[in-house]
């Protein structure tokens, strides 16, 4: 798992230790739902950050694009554009952008609808499909890694209570 510069290089003499991560830089009288919040945005951005390196570094590929081939894998029938922003939560320009560069590498195909000329439907092609289906299960296998320092009852017991948080930020 990357590490920050500032946890691999030794302080200065004299110098007060820099934070590693957002968790560190809360101090001990910080209150609990701060420190909770902290750690639990210090383990996405680590993760993210992990998967991000082996994806740039085993596929040539970025985090949208596997976000947006996940989408459409998800959905062989096919998604327009605006669904797609919709569901990855970033604004139509990044999709068309994206989808402009899986276009012309062959891994989508973009079909306007007779009924709209102005939408679009994207699919994954063979290739995509085939090239997706690679990375999903190295992915799949990363998270395993990243994950297997906890046992699984640990694992169980922390999805359940992210549940019970997602249920009571849902609600409230």
């Amino acid at each position: 798992m990357p590490t920050s510069p500032a946890a691999e290089a030794p302080p200065k003499a004299g110098a007060e230790e820099a934070p590693v991560d957002l968790e560190t830089s809360a101090d001990d009288n910080a209150h609990d739902a701060l420190r909770l919040w902290l750690r639990l945005l210090t383990c996405t951005n680590l993760v993210e950050a992990d998967i991000r390196s082996r994806l740039r570094q085993d596929f040539a590929c970025t985090l949208p694009r596997f976000d947006l081939m996940s989408q459409l894998d998800r959905h062989p029938e096919g998604l327009k554009m605006g669904e797609l922003s919709r569901r990855m939560m970033v604004t139509g320009g990044n999709v068309t952008g994206i989808t402009d560069q899986l276009q012309q590498e062959g891994l989508v195909s973009r079909e306007a609808l007779p009924s709209d000329r102005r939408a679009y439907l994207i699919r994954l092609t063979p290739a995509g499909r085939i090239a997706f289906s690679k990375m999903a299960r190295a992915h799949e296998d990363w998270i395993e890694q990243l994950f297997g320092g906890l046992p699984q009852t640990d694992r169980r017991a922390l999805f359940r209570l992210l549940g019970r948080l997602k249920t009571g930020l849902v609600s409230a």
